[in-house]
């Protein structure tokens, strides 16, 4: 399984965080080698209103009114604001005992690793439907998958003709902005 790890700097203070999906609404957050359980209290997660999430045990009220990865953003846990600036992402590979069937994590790569014939997520949300299996033949502009972005539905179609060699996504996965979705040979 493949697990983000993000260098955050919470005003100011560096953290290190590897964050792994355990099922649809749970996660486990290792922030500076310290394992915290975090899961969302809501199907739906409007940024701007806020939404409740529990961590370790307590919930709280998360709100981020606009969410710019590449610039420092605002956050408010429980009303209390902080200054957050994510500054690296990278992968690693983690093995484990058993990983949820439903629920597979989208692979990020970055411009250097771009492989031939990947196709990107162009866009943060949860994966709606995937209409292709591995080893499929597909026309260039067939649908591959449906992404659901701020309660739209959004077309993901093959830039090309091809094979589906790689699947990195199950329906119900969160996908962030050029996440690899498939790669088509």
């Amino acid at each position: 399984m493949i697990m983000p790890t993000y260098e955050i700097l919470i005003d100011g203070k560096p953290q290190k965080v590897e964050i792994t999906r355990n099922n649809e609404k749970g996660f486990t957050a290792k922030v500076n080698d310290k394992i915290i359980s975090v899961e969302l209290q809501t199907d739906t997660t409007d940024t701007e209103k806020g939404f409740p999430i529990t961590v370790a045990g307590k919930t709280y009220q998360v709100r981020v009114p606009k969410i710019d990865l590449a610039k420092t953003c605002q956050m408010e846990v429980e009303e209390v604001a902080f200054k957050v600036e994510v500054k690296t992402s990278t992968q690693k590979t983690a093995l484990t005992v058993a990983e949820p069937a439903l629920i597979t994590p989208a692979r990020r790569i970055t411009k250097k690793q771009f492989a031939e014939g990947s196709v990107t997520a162009p866009m943060t949300g949860k994966i709606v439907s995937v209409k292709v299996k591995k080893n499929d033949q597909v026309k260039a502009n067939q649908v591959l998958c449906i992404i659901e972005a701020m309660k739209m539905e959004n077309e993901i179609n093959a830039p090309k003709a091809g094979t589906i060699s790689e699947i990195n996504v199950s329906e119900g996965s969160p996908v962030n902005e050029g996440d690899v979705l498939f790669v088509i040979c």
